[in-house]
C-alpha cells in the first residue's frame, strides 16, 4: 500500500469519525408563537437564535413559526406534547393544567403599578421559573406585556353597560371566564387569531388586552373607548420541553439559557417603555380613555377578589410564591 493511498485512507477515516458526532450534536429547536413577524419580540428572539447558532458553531439552530401559524397557545402546547414542536413563546397561564401557579400572575388587580410589578417579580420570577421547570419545561424568564384594559366599540362605564356588549374571552381562560361569570356576562370564546375578524364582523365588540397588544394585532382600529382601569398584568415566556432541551450538550444548554434569558430581559425592559408609548399612540388614534367613579372601581375590585377565591378553591398554589406575590396586598384573599 503506497504512502499516498495510506494518507487518503487516514483522511477518510477521520471524516467518518467526525461526521456522525456533528450530525448527532446538531439540534433544531422548533418554536411557535402568536407574535407577528417584524415585532420587537420576534426581532429579539431571532437575534438570540443567531447568537446561539454562532456560539454553538451551528450545533443548536432555532426554527420559528410566528404569527399563529401553529395555532393558539393551547394548540402549540399540544404539538409540543406530541413532538411536532419543541417549545413556544406563550402567555404564562398557558401551562395552567400542569402548573396552576402560572395563573397567579394573571389575577385581577394584582399589582398597583408597573414599578410595583417589577419590584415583586425580582423575588417571584425565579420561584415560578423553578416550579415550571420541575413540571417538565425549561423557561428563560418572563416578559411583561403590560396591564390589560377593557376596550370597546361603545362606551362602558359600569358592569350594567358591559352586560349589553358582546365580549370576547380567550379560549380556556380560567380567570377570564370566572370574571365574566361573576358579573353575569356570557362572553364569546374565540382563538386569538379570530379576534380581529370577530371585531370586523361585529361578532364581538369588546376585548381585554394591553395597549401594545391592541396595536400589534390591529384591534385598536375597531375600538373607540378604553376603561382607564388596569385589570390584569400580562406576561409571556419562552418554554422548551425539558426532554428536548436535555438532548443538548451541557455546554450548549448553558449557552441557550444565557442568551435567551438576556433576550427575555431585554423584551421585558423594552415593553415597560413601549406600554407608555402605546397608550399615547391610542390617544393619538382618537381612542378615548374613560375613568370609572370610585363606587364602580370598588365593585370591580370586589369582583377580582371573588375570582381569586375561585382560583384558590380550584388549584393548590405554592404558598411561598402566593405570599410573595401578594406582599403588597394585605387584604387579598388568603390561601386555605
Amino acid at each position: 500500500m503506497n504512502r499516498k493511498f495510506k494518507k487518503t485512507l487516514s483522511v477518510l477515516a477521520l471524516l467518518i469519525c467526525i461526521s456522525p458526532i456533528n450530525s448527532v450534536q446538531a439540534k433544531t429547536i422548533k418554536i411557535a408563537t402568536l407574535s407577528p413577524e417584524g415585532t420587537f419580540w420576534m426581532k429579539q428572539m431571532r437575534a438570540g437564535a443567531k447568537e446561539i447558532k454562532q456560539r454553538t458553531q451551528g450545533r443548536v439552530v432555532f426554527k420559528f413559526y410566528p404569527g399563529g401559524v401553529m395555532g393558539n397557545d393551547q394548540n402549540v402546547l399540544r404539538k409540543i406534547h406530541v413532538g411536532q414542536l419543541h417549545g413556544g413563546a406563550v402567555t404564562v397561564n398557558t401551562l395552567y393544567q400542569s402548573t396552576p401557579d402560572t395563573t397567579i400572575y394573571g389575577f385581577p388587580f394584582l399589582f398597583a403599578s408597573l414599578d410595583d410589578a417589577e419590584e415583586i417579580r425580582k423575588t417571584t420570577d425565579p420561584m415560578l421559573n423553578a416550579i415550571i421547570e420541575s413540571n417538565g419545561f425549561v423557561s428563560f424568564g418572563f416578559a411583561q406585556g403590560g396591564f390589560t384594559y377593557l376596550m370597546s366599540k361603545q362606551q362602558v362605564n359600569s358592569f350594567d353597560d358591559l352586560r349589553k356588549q358582546k365580549s370576547w374571552v380567550p379560549e380556556q381562560s380560567d380567570v377570564g371566564l370566572s370574571v365574566y361569570r361573576n358579573i353575569d356576562v356570557s362572553p364569546i370564546s374565540l382563538p386569538l387569531s379570530d379576534v380581529l375578524t370577530g371585531l370586523q364582523t361585529g361578532l364581538i365588540n369588546t376585548v381585554i388586552t394591553s395597549p401594545i397588544g391592541a396595536l400589534a394585532l390591529q384591534w385598536h382600529t375597531h375600538v373607540n373607548y378604553i376603561v382607564d382601569f388596569p385589570l390584569t398584568y400580562l406576561t409571556a415566556m419562552l418554554v422548551i420541553d425539558k426532554k428536548a432541551f436535555s438532548k443538548l450538550s451541557d455546554t450548549d444548554q448553558i449557552i441557550v439559557r444565557e442568551v435567551m434569558t438576556d433576550v427575555y430581559k431585554n423584551i421585558d425592559d423594552q415593553n415597560k417603555t413601549d406600554n407608555e408609548a402605546a397608550r399615547e399612540a391610542l390617544v393619538n388614534q382618537g381612542v378615548k380613555f374613560i375613568k370609572l367613579d370610585n363606587k364602580e372601581k370598588s365593585e370591580w375590585i370586589k369582583t377580582g377578589d371573588l375570582v381569586i377565591n375561585e382560583m384558590i378553591e380550584k388549584y393548590k398554589y405554592n404558598k411561598a410564591l402566593y405570599k410573595a406575590v401578594m406582599i403588597n396586598r394585605p387584604n387579598a384573599p388568603k390561601l386555605h
